[in-house]
């Protein structure tokens, strides 16, 4: 499909956000390549990780990929029991502790699979008797090759600064992953590649919307359960595209103290699973039409129905746990619309670059 964003100068005779909106609009596509090219080779991973019955599971990855570790955390805790922690890396790399990680699954997750810390964490992972995992873009990474398995999300390549496309293949993967440890085929996911298409083709609504948030001085983003990584990821988009400060949080804890901060013309932007989070989260929602916040809904069309402004999401038999690949595509645009709204490039935001090396 092609992309229908908008579109300037960026005083270089290119077009600001061209790569960016491509990538976007090649999701589909990549999703449709998962499910039909890569899904077996998922199955047989996970079948023989799940043979080795891992008790515990340390989930490491840094930025867009942290998000998709977070999302991988809500899927193995609730789909299968299985604890989970997130993976505090400079515990090793840079204090040198020797964990005993016997029957623990170790799942690193990086787009490039090229960070020296993501490296280094998952070799000595693997040393203390981990079963070791990468989830990245390149299977010809280092990340890859001191792995035990590794898991090709088959996104492409992709160029542009802000990850779009390899945050959305890394969710589905990591699902039919999760599915494939429980014995499941993962066929919920068939409806995925139709329903993205729809979403993106919604491009003129996005760029209307952007226009509320061009003078932004701050955002707040909030969600509970699947949706929390949807607006982590969201935040993480907007703050590297637009440089406006977005704070993300559950539900939970923004009515622990950073709710005082919201007021009616600090926009708030709620991403509303159909489903059980997005039930926790109405007190939440509650609270926030009580302040006068100026709230923006991602998800069904009732809950966009009670709020400033919206956009509905075709969740209509859409399991929850795969609704965070819809979720994040309307805020992927609005961080592009946002930023071009305030003349920037999204292809290139300041003091970054594509592959970065923590140590």
């Amino acid at each position: 499909m092609s992309a229908t964003f908008s579109a300037g100068g960026n005083g270089r005779g290119e077009q600001p956000g061209r790569i960016m909106s491509g990538e976007m609009a090649e999701q589909p596509g990549m999703l449709r390549r998962i499910l039909d090219q890569g899904a077996a080779g998922i199955r047989a991973v996970a079948e023989e990780i799940a043979a080795r019955k891992p008790r515990f599971v340390l989930l490491t990855a840094r930025g867009t990929s942290d998000n998709a570790a977070l999302y991988a955390k809500y899927l193995l805790e609730i789909r299968l029991g299985l604890p989970c922690g997130l993976a505090s890396m400079s515990t090793t790399t840079a204090y040198g502790a020797e964990p005993d990680l016997t029957d623990v699954l170790v799942i690193t997750i990086s787009q490039s699979g090229g960070s020296p810390d993501l490296v280094a964490s998952t070799k000595a992972a693997r040393e203390a008797g981990a079963v070791t995992l990468a989830v990245t873009n390149n299977p010809d990474s280092a990340l890859a090759a001191v792995s035990e398995y590794h898991i090709d999300i088959l996104a492409g390549p992709e160029k542009a600064l802000p990850a779009t496309k390899t945050y959305t293949a890394s969710l589905l993967s990591l699902y039919l992953f999760v599915e494939g440890l429980r014995g499941g085929d993962g066929s919920a996911a068939a409806v995925l590649p139709e329903l993205a298409e729809a979403v993106l083709g919604r491009g003129d609504e996005v760029r209307s919307l952007a226009s509320r948030y061009r003078f932004a001085e701050r955002m707040v983003i909030t969600s509970r359960g699947y949706g929390y990584p949807t607006a982590k990821e969201a935040a993480l988009k907007l703050m590297e595209t637009s440089y406006i400060p977005a704070l993300s949080y559950s539900g939970a804890d923004l009515l622990h103290g950073p709710l005082a901060m919201v007021d009616n013309i600090s926009p708030v932007i709620a991403v509303v699973t159909d489903g059980r989070g997005g039930e926790a989260l109405q007190p939440v929602l509650d609270r926030l039409r009580g302040r006068g916040a100026d709230l923006f809904v991602v998800g069904p069309k009732a809950q966009v129905a009670a709020a400033s402004a919206g956009f509905v999401l075709p969740t209509a038999g859409v399991p929850e746990e795969l609704q965070p690949i819809l979720e994040i595509l309307p805020l992927q645009m609005l961080a592009y619309e946002v930023t071009l709204a305030r003349g920037q490039d999204p292809d290139a935001p300041r003091a970054l670059a594509k592959v970065t090396e923590t140590h």
